[in-house]
């Protein structure tokens, strides 16, 4: 099962952290974006970006979160970037999560998870985000397919941004919030896809921002991994955000993006892969201290 991988590769690299390639054209050093641009080719640009970044992180960082958006947005050149900035991160041995946040009913919810979770789908992801609104019939075609493949979803329960409140926390009849409430249908849907290390395939993504309610999800929901963006340009620290991990200071991984590829800018250069290494490194001690773990 592709939650065991990622639970081992963490272990093994002592890194609770996903790279987030939310790769815009933008984002990219002049001068290395420079021959692309004269030829028009951003695509070319962004996973020649990627391509460097996830040379540079091998071995450091177990994990590539790769945000759809930013490739749909190139149209069809934007799409086979994603498929080989997918394709080079899995020959480079990372786990790959698609945060493409997909969600639908019956047939479009087969089709969305042939694209992403199948054997042999074009883009060939380990796991995918998925929005859980349109209840068990929006998830069921997902869930087929990791009972088939191995393969993972981390469902939307608790996300990061400040308007997320509007709905999720809405008190139902029974004085519990709506999120509290989809977390619990979360941890139903995983229950007989728990694998050998304690976590089910199906995971939830809790945002960073909200530490003190993804610790009251922690406890409610024991055997769920939670995928926990937020972290650096959103504001959420590492002190906070060991709330979300269990006792062992495992169950959960920290997507960092703009905080890792554009850590550049800090420094003045154009060292785009040094200084996401360098920043990747940082985070790895930050996170290690604030879970009180002896992570490598």
């Amino acid at each position: 099962m592709r939650i065991d991988r990622l639970i081992r590769a963490i272990r093994e690299t002592g890194n609770p952290t996903a790279l987030g390639l939310d790769t815009k054209f933008e984002y990219i050093p002049e001068s290395f974006a420079l021959p692309y641009a004269k030829s028009g080719d951003r695509a070319g640009a962004v996973f020649a970006f990627n391509a460097e970044i996830l040379a540079s992180l091998r071995g450091i960082v177990p994990c590539v979160k790769i945000q759809a958006a930013y490739y749909e947005m190139m149209g069809v050149q934007g799409m086979n970037c994603l498929k080989q900035t997918t394709d080079e991160a899995k020959r480079l041995g990372y786990i790959v999560i698609i945060d493409a946040k997909r969600g639908d009913i019956g047939s479009t919810a087969s089709a969305y998870s042939s694209a992403y979770l199948r054997d042999k789908s074009p883009f060939n992801a380990d796991f995918l985000t998925v929005n859980p609104y349109f209840g068990t019939d929006g998830v069921a075609p997902f869930l087929e397919d990791c009972k088939e493949n191995g393969g993972g979803i981390f469902a939307l329960v608790k996300t990061s941004n400040p308007s997320g409140v509007e709905f999720q926390d809405i008190k139902t009849d029974d004085g519990r919030t709506l999120y509290e409430r989809v977390g619990e249908k979360v941890s139903e849907w995983g229950k007989d896809m728990i694998g050998e290390e304690g976590y089910s395939s199906v995971g939830a993504v809790v945002g960073a921002t909200y530490p003190e309610q993804g610790a009251a999800l922690r406890e409610m929901m024991p055997h769920t991994f939670f995928l926990l963006p937020g972290y650096g340009a959103q504001g959420a620290t590492s002190e906070r955000l060991a709330l979300c991990f269990d006792a062992k200071g495992e169950g959960a991984i920290v997507a960092a993006s703009r905080s890792m590829i554009c850590a550049y800018k800090k420094t003045g250069g154009e060292d785009f892969a040094g200084s996401a290494r360098d920043e990747a490194l940082r985070m790895k001690r930050e996170l290690a201290e604030a879970l009180g773990t002896s992570r490598r």
